[in-house]
């Protein structure tokens, strides 16, 4: 899916990733859990980079990170929170949040999220699964309410 399928997907409501619609963007679910609780915020409208935007509309967009980033911490348990924005491959700004857990394998702990086999992070098993992941998106989202 393109990002602006994805994006007019959302603005549609019509998918059950979504968190919530932010001041800056869209919270979401990723495509795959293979870290229980990793979580997407897309901008929107649609920007290319950080750098494009500027005063209110970059503070927004890194305060709605970081409220995100504190709603996964309390939703899942996460002994710390990653966050990352690249762009390389999906050119719009979307920052990743990936919460990191003690229980993980020691080999991949220390090391970036991105740092997993794609065995691990793309397995069609560990995708976003409503049954599944539903109520941890509704916690998350919840929360996120609750830090305004």
């Amino acid at each position: 899916m393109t990002p602006d399928e994805r994006l007019a997907q959302l603005e549609g409501g019509n998918s059950p990733q979504i968190i919530a619609k932010l001041k800056s963007g869209f919270a979401v679910m990723a495509d795959t859990q293979f870290l229980r609780g990793y979580c997407l915020l897309l901008a929107f409208p649609k920007v290319g980079q950080l750098n494009e935007l500027e005063g209110e509309a970059r503070a927004e967009f890194l305060s709605d990170m970081a409220k995100l980033g504190d709603a996964v911490q309390q939703a899942t348990g996460a002994v710390r929170i990653n966050y990352s924005i690249y762009g390389n491959l999906d050119p719009f700004l979307h920052a990743h949040v990936f919460p990191r857990f003690v229980d993980e394998d020691p080999v991949h702990r220390t090391a970036p999220p991105f740092l997993y086999p794609p065995s691990i992070r793309e397995d069609p098993a560990l995708g976003f699964d409503e049954s599944e992941h539903g109520e941890l998106r509704d916690q998350i989202r919840e929360l996120l309410i609750g830090l305004g």
